[in-house]
């Protein structure tokens, strides 16, 4: 998976909701990476942004991506 064919499916506020997302995507066999604002994962903090993670798919695995999490 290259960083160039990602696209941001949502980004949640903290990894937990993220995990279970990642969790969901990956068992209709969709590759998934996520990505953390970096202090909020060192910190723990999920407040004003900080706690961000963006969920990236690649980008041919969108569309069924976004009806997955439609559901």
């Amino acid at each position: 998976m290259k960083d160039s064919d990602l696209k941001e499916l949502t980004a949640v506020e903290g990894s937990m909701e993220a995990e279970i997302i990642k969790s969901k995507l990956e068992s209709f066999q969709i590759p998934v990476l996520l990505r953390f604002e970096s202090a909020g994962h060192i910190f723990g903090i999920t407040m004003n942004g900080l706690g961000k993670v963006s969920i990236m798919v690649p980008e041919s695995f969108l569309e069924e991506a976004k009806k997955i999490l439609a559901e």
